[in-house]
C-alpha cells in the first residue's frame, strides 16, 4: 500500500469557550507545532458564551488530523471537526480600496456591478468595494481591479458551515467527522 503525504487545504472548525486568552492559546499550539494558518476567522456561535473558529490550513491529512487532536485538548476549546469532506458553504468578505479618476470610475462601477459587490465608500481619487462570496469570486474582482491601482485591500477569512440540518458543530456534537475528546 503506496501512503501519500499530499498536502491541501483543510477547513477546521472549532466551538470554543467565549473568554479572553483562548485565540492567543489557540494561535500558539500552532505557533509551537511550526504550522501555518492560512486563514482564520473567529466570532460568536448561536450558543451563549461559545465562539465559533473557522481555520484553513495546509497539509497532509495526517498532519493536520494530529494538529486538531492537539486543538481540541486546550481547555477553551469544546470540540474540533475537520469538515473539508464534508458538503460545506464557505464564504468571505473582503473590502477593496481601488484608485479612481472621473475617467474610470464608471468603469469600476460596471465591474464591481457584474460581481454583485457593493461600493461602500466614495472619494475624489478612491473607491472601497465590499465583496463576499467565494475566494476565487474575491481574487477574480481583485485581478480585475488590479490595473486600476489598489490601495488597499482586507480580506475577514473564510467561515464555512455543514450543509443540511444535522451537520456541523451544533449543540454539542459533529455529523460524523468528530474529533473528539469527550468534552
Amino acid at each position: 500500500m503506496i501512503q501519500t503525504n499530499h498536502k491541501e487545504q483543510h477547513t477546521l472548525i472549532a466551538l470554543v469557550e467565549d473568554k479572553p486568552g483562548v485565540l492567543t492559546r489557540v494561535a500558539s499550539m500552532f505557533r509551537r507545532r511550526g504550522f501555518n494558518i492560512a486563514s482564520l476567522a473567529v466570532g460568536k456561535s448561536e450558543q451563549p458564551g461559545l465562539s465559533r473558529m473557522t481555520f484553513v490550513v495546509n497539509g497532509d491529512d495526517y498532519t493536520v488530523s494530529q494538529v486538531a487532536k492537539q486543538l481540541d485538548k486546550l481547555i477553551d476549546v469544546i470540540e474540533v471537526a475537520d469538515i473539508t469532506n464534508e458538503s460545506i458553504v464557505t464564504r468571505e468578505l473582503a473590502l477593496i480600496k481601488v484608485k479612481t479618476t472621473q475617467s474610470t470610475r464608471g468603469e469600476i462601477i460596471q465591474i464591481v456591478n457584474l460581481f454583485r459587490a457593493n461600493i461602500i465608500d466614495v472619494g475624489s481619487e478612491s473607491m472601497v468595494i465590499e465583496i463576499t462570496g467565494e475566494e476565487d469570486k474575491i481574487n477574480a474582482l481583485h485581478n480585475l481591479l488590479s490595473p486600476f491601482g489598489i490601495i488597499e485591500m482586507l480580506r475577514s477569512g473564510v467561515v464555512a458551515m455543514v450543509r443540511g440540518q444535522a451537520n456541523g458543530l451544533a449543540n454539542g456534537h459533529i455529523h460524523n467527522q468528530l474529533i473528539g475528546n469527550g468534552h
